[in-house]
């Protein structure tokens, strides 16, 4: 694999985006680094990863302008992974309805890719399957499934992400991916606490990060240390806050250590919902504005809009 491919992958998946010293592998890197896409599909991975890391560290417009062209591209695959990720960046800007449009395109080019490779096609070469993070049909399948349901979540329409769940939880069984498997755990938590099932929650945020931690993927481990958080203040048992504000805490530490500017005011707003001192609460919230506002000026107008329109984003 290319070392710019494997920079990537360790910056979109397993932490911060340095290159390995002196070009060298590591004894052991995350499962991404251990295959690929053919060669010829290399080109659109690459800008997918760069996509990702752009939306990680909050470069919404920069990541929106590598997407936007990657979800017309004749590869059902590339489409769809493409149309997933532009999804969660609008997602991660309030903007559901958005999101639930981008991940129906997703769905249906994931379908005809997965009808493709039966058919015995050509048209996703080198995309079949076997991809360790997901990059391929059955990891673009579980993408917008879980997609569609954190659409749907975000819309109030519980019952429906219910549904897409269960629909996703069975392409993860069979091949969905380490990246998938902790997406879904993320949504069924987040779905359990909307429906008013805090004690449900843990469980699938405990499995997402204990994935998360397995794969050595840093962001991922530091968003399901958020969800986790979430979910422990939420169950209110003996130890539960205790062990919340630690994990946002390490997550927020981790957020600003790597420039994951899409997690930092997240763990800002959560913190101030943890913080029992009324001056350390407003301190947080007020962090959280400024760097919300801060993202906003390296988003995409689109983005800007959602956003600012959103219940969901505190500015």
């Amino acid at each position: 694999m290319p070392i710019v491919e494997k920079v990537l992958r360790t910056a979109a998946f397993g932490g911060s985006a340095s290159a390995p010293e002196g070009g060298q592998e590591s004894d052991e890197p995350p499962g991404a680094l251990r295959r690929s896409p053919s060669s010829a599909h290399a080109p659109q991975v690459r800008q997918w990863l760069e996509a990702v890391v752009h939306g990680a560290c909050g470069r919404y417009a920069a990541a929106a302008a590598l997407l936007e062209p990657l979800t017309r591209h004749r590869v059902a695959v590339v489409a769809s992974l493409a149309a997933s990720a532009l999804a969660s960046h609008r997602r991660q800007l309030g903007g559901h309805a958005a999101a639930l449009r981008l991940d129906g395109l997703a769905l249906r080019r994931a379908i005809e890719a997965g009808e493709v490779r039966e058919a015995g096609g050509a048209a996703s070469a080198g995309w079949e399957r076997d991809d360790p993070d997901g990059l391929d049909v059955s990891g673009a399948l579980a993408d917008a499934l879980i997609g569609l349901a954190a659409d749907h979540l975000g819309l109030g329409r519980l019952v429906e992400a219910e549904v897409l769940l269960r629909r996703a939880a069975a392409v993860v069984a069979v091949g969905g991916g380490w990246r998938a498997e902790v997406r879904l755990g993320w949504v069924r938590a987040e779905l359990s606490l909307a429906s008013g099932r805090p004690s449900d929650s843990v469980s699938p945020a405990e499995r997402a990060l204990a994935v998360s931690r397995e794969k050595r993927a840093g962001r991922h481990v530091a968003k399901s240390g958020l969800i986790l958080g979430a979910a422990l203040a939420a169950r209110r048992e003996t130890g539960d806050g205790e062990r919340a504000r630690e994990l946002v805490e390490s997550a927020l530490a981790s957020a600003e250590q790597n420039g994951w500017r899409s997690l930092v005011w997240p763990a800002h707003a959560l913190l101030a919902d943890l913080e029992t001192e009324h001056e350390q609460a407003v301190w947080n919230r007020s962090k959280t504005t400024d760097e919300l506002n801060a993202l906003l000026a390296s988003t995409d107008p689109v983005g800007r809009r959602l956003a600012l329109d959103s219940p969901w984003v505190p500015i």
